[in-house]
């Protein structure tokens, strides 16, 4: 049986490169933040990007045992906001001129080589080396906020697939609870308040 972490990672890469396809060819429009349309497409397609080559074979020392601590640990290195925008506009440079075909080739050798790894699989992160289908989450993670960030650029619709909208929320939330903030998530989620501005729990 397929782990179900790689399952939701496989129908989130697959959306992805669904939704890329769809972009109008306006790369150089705006998309979020400091970002064009380009940069955020380069920069999701290191959700993908990164597993190929962190992943590796053999079992390594577990440092993040889960999705959440990756993303509590991640915090430093998201402090930088200037350097996470160049990596995302380099990355964008990298797929070239078509970067819809660019994902897309990105996709076909990195979906393989997750559906090949073994269970001891694990992936040396720059954050912490940890078992890749703890990591995995992380990336679906990726995929759905930004490819409803680029749907939302491009007025498309966001149309996420049940299991990868249903693995992303899980994260989310339990990063919600692990930073104290459940309480407010779910009694916006529910209608009594709404979140206040620039709230998040990443």
């Amino acid at each position: 049986m397929i782990p179900q972490p790689r399952v939701a990672y496989g129908q989130a890469a697959a959306w992805y490169v669904t939704l890329v396809a769809r972009v109008d060819g306006d790369w150089d429009a705006p998309a979020l933040g400091v970002w064009t349309r380009r940069d955020l497409v380069g920069h999701t397609s290191r959700s993908m990007l990164t597993v190929e080559s962190y992943l590796r074979d053999e079992p390594g020392q577990i440092e993040a045992a889960s999705a959440v601590d990756y993303f509590v640990r991640s915090r430093a290195a998201l402090a930088n906001a200037d350097e996470v925008a160049e990596r995302g506009r380099a990355a964008g440079r990298a797929l070239g001129d078509d970067p819809a075909g660019s994902v897309a080739d990105i996709a076909d050798r990195v979906l393989p080589l997750v559906a090949a790894a073994g269970l001891e699989a694990y992936v040396e992160t720059p954050v912490a080396d940890m078992r890749l289908d703890d990591y995995l989450p992380t990336r679906t993670v990726e995929l759905a906020v930004h490819g409803c960030d680029l749907a939302a650029a491009c007025g498309l619709e966001a149309d996420l697939p049940t299991a990868v909208a249903a693995e992303a929320g899980a994260v989310l939330a339990a990063l919600a609870a692990h930073g104290g903030t459940a309480a407010d998530v779910l009694l916006a989620m529910t209608g009594r308040r709404g979140l206040p501005e620039g709230f998040t729990v990443l």
